[in-house]
């Protein structure tokens, strides 16, 4: 199923930062956690309207979102917590980032913003809870039009080109889209059932 960008990064890029992260003894929740309080910063320089900084920060902060991933996985640390742990700072690192936005513009009354904003986070966590309730249900999907790394660089580089509202437009319609594209591939990978015999 199509995806806008690949979904791993060339090692060549990620591998000598991942070896400089575990001399340090860096680990990966501690890598998970940065981003999470690198995306709260972003939040408050959106908040504030400083949307240049605030985009560089966006960005920055979900480069660590790569990285926490490929260090458990080079250092052996991959745990079951270790993931539940991530995709639940991934939701609230793009909570905390919306919400800035939000702040950002309920102060001007921009009600186009704010619902935009609304439709944005809503499709981002189905997208992140239809995926999560497919693998209850032994069905993988990491298919998607428009997953975390885009929405990451849609929003990151629409502040930092002072073009907020494109960009959150462009989340609000591709978040709820994939979100719907996910929950095709669930009903088309979903075994059929056996009719149940009524008495």
């Amino acid at each position: 199923m199509f995806s806008l960008l690949p979904h791993s990064v060339p090692r060549r890029i990620t591998d000598p930062i991942v070896f400089l992260l575990a001399k340090a003894h860096v680990t990966p929740n501690a890598l998970t956690l940065l981003g999470v309080l690198g995306s709260a910063g972003a939040a408050a320089l959106l908040a504030r309207g400083q949307f240049l900084a605030g985009g560089i920060v966006v960005l920055a902060a979900g480069a660590l979102d790569i990285l926490d991933g490929a260090l458990a996985r080079a250092t052996g640390q991959v745990t079951r917590f270790g993931a539940v742990f991530d995709s639940v700072m991934d939701r609230v690192s793009e909570a905390a980032v919306l919400f800035g936005l939000l702040y950002y513009y309920t102060d001007r009354d921009a009600r186009e913003e704010s619902v935009l904003i609304f439709a944005a986070l809503a499709g981002s966590m189905l997208v992140s809870y239809i995926r999560a309730r497919g693998e209850i249900l032994g069905i993988p999907i990491k298919e998607g039009l428009f997953t975390r790394a885009e929405r990451v660089i849609i929003i990151g580089v629409g502040c930092m080109i002072d073009q907020v509202r494109i960009a959150l437009w462009i989340l609000a319609v591709l978040a709820n889209l994939t979100a719907l594209q996910r929950l095709y591939l669930v009903w088309r990978k979903t075994p059929k059932e056996e009719p149940v015999d009524t008495p």
